[in-house]
């Protein structure tokens, strides 16, 4: 499943006041730190940053996905290879053991439960 990627409210806010600042005439003056050009800057900067973490998060999930498909095939090689054991040594073999199963000598047996008839 991929991971969501990421919006922002705050950035189409900017956006639309910056379009609603740009029809504005005459232009706005603002104290010392302000302007249009450093408020185009900023969002444009954090648009980029953005789009960059959208990418990074897709290639993320690209990863995801090719490292399921061989923990996939990492398993099927695990269940092959207990299989292989199992058949050649015996389902009550050391060597079962030795990789992980449980010997059919091992396995505890279910007890068996009795029923009362009703008189």
């Amino acid at each position: 499943m991929s991971r969501p990627k990421r919006s922002s409210n705050v950035l189409e806010v900017a956006q639309r006041r910056l379009a609603g600042l740009k029809k504005i005439s005459p232009k706005p003056t603002f104290a010392a730190p302000l302007s249009e050009e450093i408020y185009e800057a900023e969002i444009n900067g954090f648009s980029d940053d953005q789009n960059a973490y959208n990418g990074e998060i897709a290639a993320l999930d690209e990863r995801t996905n090719l490292l399921e498909a061989r923990e996939r095939l990492l398993d099927d090689l695990n269940q092959r290879i207990f299989a292989g054991i199992r058949s050649q040594y015996g389902p009550d073999s050391n060597e079962l053991e030795l990789v992980g199963g449980v010997r059919r000598s091992d396995r505890k047996r279910p007890a068996r439960t009795r029923t009362l008839k009703a008189a």
